[in-house]
């Protein structure tokens, strides 16, 4: 499997680069109000408004740090109506893949509460821990920042 890795706090983590479409330099964020402290907020990419997961928020309670190496990996959710919304994945020095055809069949440690953390791994940088980032729009909160965003972006008030 070839993965994009990346850094938030001292940590490496990974994601399946069949998964990420772009890869994009940090822009400027509009903040949301009433959503969980790990979105960043949202910016028009292409003509559709974006909700932008700052990992190294959600992963270590501190804010992705503006740097060169600092990206948006860029993903498609795929929505319950059948539908794909864009997601940002905001992280720090997104620089690198590693392909490890075997990652597949080795099941390392899992916590099982936390569902968007993936399989831990050794290699020679160190131990890198997958993210399998569908989970982190799967609660109620999150999945209607995407209508919360449909509404906006059609004219619509929320109140």
């Amino acid at each position: 499997m070839l993965m994009l890795l990346f850094q938030a706090g001292d940590n490496f983590y990974a994601i399946d680069s069949a998964q990420v479409v772009e890869v994009i330099p940090i822009v400027t964020l509009r903040p949301l109000n009433h959503v969980p402290e790990y979105i960043a907020g949202v910016f028009n990419y292409r003509g559709n408004l974006v909700p932008v997961v700052d990992l190294c928020r959600l992963l270590h309670h501190t804010d992705c740090r503006s740097r060169f190496s600092t990206r948006i990996m860029m993903v498609y959710y795929p929505t319950s109506d059948g539908t794909r919304q864009w997601l940002g994945l905001m992280a720090e020095r997104v620089t690198e893949t590693l392909n490890r055809p075997d990652l597949d069949a080795k099941n390392t440690a899992q916590v099982s509460d936390v569902p968007y953390l993936g399989n831990l791994f050794m290699d020679e940088k160190g131990m890198i821990q997958q993210i399998h980032w569908q989970h982190l729009v799967s609660d109620d909160r999150s999945a209607s920042l995407f209508i919360q965003e449909s509404a906006e972006a059609n004219g619509a008030r929320r109140d």
